[in-house]
């Protein structure tokens, strides 16, 4: 017996009454504080929406019993739940909140495609309605700035007008004729959703009764996703929240920089560019720091039997980007490794003047095989980070050992 879906009939039912026609054990479900015992129930009809077509499925009470899933199978719309419901009658409640979101941000997504489809040419190819975020794939060139604005600004536009949203059934062909955005092969009696004078898309999902419910539609941002280009939304009240999130954001950034929201653009690239030439002095002077310590080290450091004169040297205080120039600086002089480790970070840097002849990544991979850690590079030149810090003088004493043997 297939389920009576009452929500295709009233999106907003909140609270019903339907009869138990099964109740089963089903495979433990994922919860708060881990696996939980799970039973399926199986009803004569239901207001909860299942996971289908990008929209997630609805939560709220059988009786007693929270719905953890809703899933639609074969035998009809199956709910998960987390406690044995007895046959009979039973009582539902659909979660509102959650309901009325999943509704504005899919009644948002068939406008905003809609205006992408209708102004630009991009169809939409995919949808997908997560907890933070909602996105749509669209098929074709790269949306710009503008269109990306304009689409926004067109749906808006609905929005504001508060148009009336109605369901219509009909086959394939019949809406094909009264122009359905996309068309679906599936044949039967279809349903669709119309928004007045802007779009009709089949769908079985739960909407809003005029795009005014929808409240707005906040374009976050697009990239590509193999061959279509992914943006990405929000509708309603997550709109509202995320710009508020993005003004108090502005705000603090507006209290550390002492500038108007206006001039928030200039003073944060004022910024990067004072960063940019700061970084560009640091690693002109450490580089000079880099020549001069070289040549000290280079010249007091003690040759090893077979040769090899060893810079074997423990670092701290000292910042992370002298690592790599004061290392590559000690190799050129002949027959010189050196072997620099920083102890507050585990990181190990290697190097040495062709000459010296060893194999410093055959070094590298000894030396993390007994204190672990990712690194990698070439026969004179490796780096690495220790998994644990305290390793370190450990460890450069391993490769100094094998350096010198």
């Amino acid at each position: 017996m297939a389920t009576h879906r009452l929500y295709y009939d009233d999106a907003y039912l909140e609270n019903f009454e339907a009869r138990v026609l099964s109740c089963s054990p089903a495979e433990p479900v994922q919860g708060a504080s881990g696996m939980q015992p799970a039973w399926e129930v199986l009803l004569d009809q239901t207001a909860f929406y299942p996971s289908s077509g990008g929209q997630p499925n609805d939560l709220g009470l059988l009786g007693e019993a929270a719905v953890l899933d809703v899933r639609d199978e074969a035998d009809g719309v199956v709910h998960i739940v987390d406690r044995e419901v007895e046959r009979g009658g039973v009582k539902g409640c659909v979660n509102w909140p959650r309901r009325f979101d999943h509704m504005q941000q899919h009644t948002g997504q068939h406008l905003l495609s809609a205006m992408f489809q209708e102004r630009f040419g991009l169809p939409t190819v995919s949808f997908h309605l997560g907890e933070e975020i909602c996105t749509i794939d669209l098929h074709g060139a790269e949306p710009s700035r503008d269109q990306l604005i304009g689409a926004q600004r067109a749906a808006n536009k609905v929005i504001f007008e508060d148009r009336i949203i109605s369901v219509r059934y009909g086959t394939r062909e019949q809406l094909a004729r009264l122009g359905v955005r996309k068309e679906v092969e599936r044949d039967g009696l279809l349903r669709a959703i119309e928004i007045e004078g802007a779009d009709l898309q089949p769908c079985g999902g739960t909407h809003v009764k005029s795009t005014g419910q929808i409240g707005m539609i906040l374009v976050r941002g697009c990239t590509k996703v193999r061959q279509d280009w992914r943006v990405e939304f929000v509708c309603g009240r997550r709109a509202e929240q995320m710009a508020t999130e993005d003004f108090e954001r502005a705000r603090v950034l507006m209290g550390s920089l002492g500038c108007a929201l206006q001039e928030l653009p200039a003073a944060v690239g004022r910024l990067a560019a004072e960063r940019d030439a700061n970084f560009k002095s640091l690693r002109g002077a450490l580089q000079q720091l880099a020549t001069v310590w070289a040549a000290q080290l280079a010249a007091t450091a003690p040759s090893a039997a077979n040769g090899v004169r060893i810079v074997s040297l423990p670092l701290k205080d000292v910042h992370t980007e002298l690592l790599q120039p004061l290392a590559t600086e000690i190799a050129k002089n002949e027959r010189t490794v050196a072997l620099l480790v920083l102890e507050e970070s585990g990181q190990l840097v290697f190097a040495q003047h062709p000459t010296a002849g060893k194999d410093l990544g055959a070094v590298l991979k000894s030396v993390l095989s007994a204190h672990p850690g990712k690194g990698g590079g070439s026969r004179d030149f490796v780096r690495a980070k220790l998994v644990d810090p305290s390793t370190s003088a450990a460890a450069l004493e391993l490769a100094k050992s094998l350096i010198a043997a």
